[in-house]
């Protein structure tokens, strides 16, 4: 507000003073005409009534002066400030100056003496015209408080415009936020756009999906608590009937099955449990904002990791267990945590599967577009019903009706090759019994690289 009124100030004080000075040039050129030296000396005409009348126009003190350049020769009042610069003849000068105390605007123009005095050839005469500023300065006072009333006025005007505005374009947020606070708990649908502006929209766009991902995973969130209960209520109920059987038995023998029973149970119920938690986890990456951070993942690496853990399960199992990888590191994008878990399960369903003293090896391969991670075994192999149907949750084929296991290895694993834009496939060794299950990473860029899934086992 200060800029713009100091700005208003210094254009309008420049548009009087073009006004005002228009008036100072004509009483100039009016004396100039009047003054001759043709009798030898410095003679001039006054003009009494233009000078009446401009004083009478001025409102305030005029003052004239003329006098020759080296001012041997002087009319009118003596003492007025000449400017700073020199004067170029026929151009008139105006100027700011203070003349016996009063601040005056001062016009000034010089001309050669025609003819010259005292054989002064070149000579010039210098004719000085100047007013007090108290018209100026009244009028420019005036002119300013109207610029600013009419400046109040056009804001005032605007922010009235401005707060209705914003009260009209803030009515769909009030009814969007209604809407919102009137819903119940449960209900996640989208929000409705109609009627918002299009500078909601965003917001709206926005709303409706973090909504979609808070129902996404709560939907992961109610499987889990769904599989939980169907999957471990009877393991509990069969361990506390094992339990209460125990402690009825007095012969050691008994008691001893019982436990190993019941030992047999829990191994169940925790891995059970663990394989929930795993696939839990997965889909939650895979919902996450911004899923997944991919990270550089050496595949020899993983795979030689996942063995020595898994080394004691083989060894029970006397299993000949191994890793081939021609060439090494082979690194693909992906979660190590992630990646980890799918090659646990997939190694440890081929340990579960091969026949006792049988083959597992885990190959590690990559060419210019892919890299796969391959796990063999010598087992009973799938039927093509059970491969198309793999990554079904808690399906078990029919080569694991009589293992032990809840039916989610391969669930997680195609979950987790998804999340990861990764595949997997389920093929048979034929002729060679026994079942090749591979991930498979694209090398290519993530923008010419379509994540894809292929379902496979359990």
């Amino acid at each position: 507000m200060m800029g713009a009124l100091w700005l208003s100030n210094h254009q309008l004080r420049n548009q009087i003073d073009n006004a005002y000075d228009r008036s100072l040039s004509g009483a100039l050129r009016a004396i100039d005409h009047n003054i001759s030296t043709a009798s030898g000396g410095l003679a001039m005409e006054q003009p009494y009534l233009m000078l009446e009348f401009f004083e009478l126009t001025a409102n305030g003190s005029v003052f004239y002066r003329v006098a020759t350049e080296d001012e041997l020769a002087e009319i009118g009042h003596p003492g007025l400030p000449m400017p700073a610069e020199p004067l170029i003849s026929g151009e008139p000068r105006f100027f700011y100056a203070t003349y016996q105390g009063t601040p005056v605007r001062v016009a000034a123009l010089a001309r050669p003496m025609d003819p010259p005095l005292y054989a002064n050839k070149g000579g010039r005469v210098i004719v000085q015209v100047a007013e007090g500023l108290d018209s100026r300065q009244a009028f420019l006072h005036q002119v300013l408080l109207r610029s600013v009333e009419r400046d109040l006025a056009v804001i005032l005007i605007s922010v009235l415009v401005i707060i209705l505005g914003v009260f009209m374009a803030l009515r769909p947020l009030e009814r969007l936020r209604q809407e919102v606070e009137g819903r119940s708990g449960d209900d996640l649908s989208p929000v409705s756009a109609s009627d918002m502006p299009g500078e909601v929209l965003p917001l709206v766009a926005a709303v409706n999906l973090h909504m979609a991902r808070f129902a996404a995973q709560a939907r992961v969130q109610s499987q889990f608590l769904d599989d939980a209960s169907h999957q471990l209520r009877t393991p509990l109920s069969v361990l506390r009937t094992q339990t209460a059987f125990a402690l009825r038995e007095t012969d050691p023998q008994e008691v001893r099955t019982a436990l190993l029973a019941m030992q047999e149970g829990l191994d169940r119920a925790v891995r059970t449990t663990n394989q929930m938690l795993a696939l839990a986890r997965a889909k939650d990456a895979s919902l996450a904002d911004g899923g997944v951070m991919p990270e550089p993942v050496d595949l020899v690496d993983l795979a030689d990791g996942v063995i020595r853990t898994l080394l004691p399960a083989a060894r029970a199992r006397q299993l000949d267990i191994g890793l081939e990888a021609h060439q090494r590191p082979v690194f693909v994008s992906g979660a190590d945590w992630l990646l980890r878990e799918a090659v646990s399960n997939l190694v440890d369903n081929a340990i579960r599967y091969t026949s006792h003293g049988g083959q597992v090896t885990v190959t590690v391969e990559a060419d210019a577009s892919q890299a796969r991670l391959i796990v063999q075994d010598d087992g009973p192999g799938m039927s093509a019903e059970d491969i198309a149907r793999a990554c079904v949750r808690f399906r078990r084929g029919a080569a694991g009706k009589n293992k032990s296991g809840a039916g989610l290895g391969l669930a997680i694993v195609g979950t987790i090759a998804e999340t990861l834009g990764a595949k997997l496939v389920l093929e048979n060794r034929a002729p060679l019994p026994g079942l090749r299950a591979a991930l498979v990473f694209s090398l290519k860029s993530a923008s010419d690289a379509a994540p894809r899934h292929e379902n496979g086992q359990s």
